[in-house]
Parts: C-alpha cells; structure tokens; sequence
C-alpha cells in the first residue's frame, strides 16, 4: 500500500538554491519565456538532472491553491469598516467567500477567520494575502487550513 503524501507550506527563505530555481524554471515554461527544459534551466542557472529531480515537488501556492476551499486566519484592530475591507479586498480578486466567523474583540482585537472558494480568483493567493496585510488594521494574516 502506498503511503499517503503529506505537504507543508514552507518560507521560500529555507529552501535550497535548487529548488527555488526548479521552480522559477517550471514558472518560465508555464508562462511561455522558454520553449524548452534546456532554456528554462539555463536561464535560472540549474542543472536538468536537478531540475527533473524536484520539478514534480514543488509548485508555488497559487497553484496548490487553485480550485480548491482555503481558510485564513486574520486578527483584526477592533474598528468599523476593517472586515468590510477584508471581504471587498476578497471579492475584487474574486474570491468566494464561503464562511465568515468572529470572535468578540479582545483588548482591541478581534480574531476572524474566513474559508474561500479559490477557483474563480483572477489572481493568485499571494496576492491576496499581499492585499489583505497592506489594509490598515489588518494586525496578522495566516492561512490556516487548505482542501
């Protein structure tokens, strides 16, 4: 019986050179600056034989993401208008917002999490937890779940 697989999300920070660059490779392909395996590897600096060896175990998030239910959690400073820049921020980048829950504002604080609906979105998850951090108020962003 074949194990299952597991996945982490881990900092571009902590990852070898090699995988960092077999996924900017993989990126360059998929975007069309290379035709081939030779020119992406050649334009990031790689080996093939490295790239072939992680090219199938890494994606960046958006991908991981795409089509499927992510749930972030944000803590929120506790003033009028914050969540409804939250979930504008969301719906501009086309997310569906699937659930919302709450908790009551502590010390100036509320804690908030949101599960979202990937598929439809126009840009990638980066970009919306990029977009989420920059609203004022917007204390701390995580996603905390995927499926």
């Amino acid at each position: 019986m074949k194990k299952a697989e597991k996945f982490f999300i881990v900092s571009e920070a902590i990852l070898p050179e090699a995988i960092i660059k077999s996924a900017q490779a993989k990126e360059l392909l998929a975007k069309g600056e290379a035709e081939t395996v030779n020119q992406a590897v050649e334009k990031v600096g790689l080996s093939r034989s490295a790239y072939y060896k992680y090219k199938d175990g890494i994606f960046p998030l958006n991908e991981a993401s795409r089509g499927k239910i992510v749930t972030i959690s944000l803590i929120l400073s506790h003033q009028a208008g914050i969540l409804s820049k939250v979930l504008n921020t969301v719906a501009r980048m086309k997310g569906n917002v699937l659930t919302i829950n709450q908790g009551l504002p502590l010390q100036g604080t509320a804690n908030v999490s949101i599960s979202i609906e990937t598929k439809d979105m126009n840009d990638d998850l980066e970009k919306l937890l990029e977009g989420l951090r920059e609203i004022e108020g917007v204390k701390s962003v995580q996603i905390i779940g995927q499926n």
